[in-house]
């Protein structure tokens, strides 16, 4: 992997230049199932064992903000866009 992911899969920090947060966000969005509902909970839970630096919620908002992730704001369910 690169220096931003550890070769046990663990994203070490936010980058600065936006090709490599899309490589971090895509490795993230491959973390889910794609027609699976979340809770932010489950989310929050998933990236947390996929990050070392502390902040599920700046991931969580950048894979939604990216259009990767759905979110519904009634429900606070996500759901992974499919690839296209």
């Amino acid at each position: 992997m690169t220096a931003l992911i550890t070769s046990d899969g663990v994203v070490t920090r936010w980058p600065a230049k936006a090709a490599d947060r899309a490589t971090v966000l895509d490795f993230l969005a491959g973390k889910f199932e794609t027609g699976r509902d979340y809770s932010e909970r489950e989310v929050n839970d998933i990236l947390k064992r996929h990050h070392s630096f502390g902040d599920w919620a700046l991931l969580r908002r950048e894979l939604f903000e990216s259009g990767r992730f759905l979110r519904n704001p009634l429900t606070a369910i996500y759901r992974r866009v499919e690839d296209q």
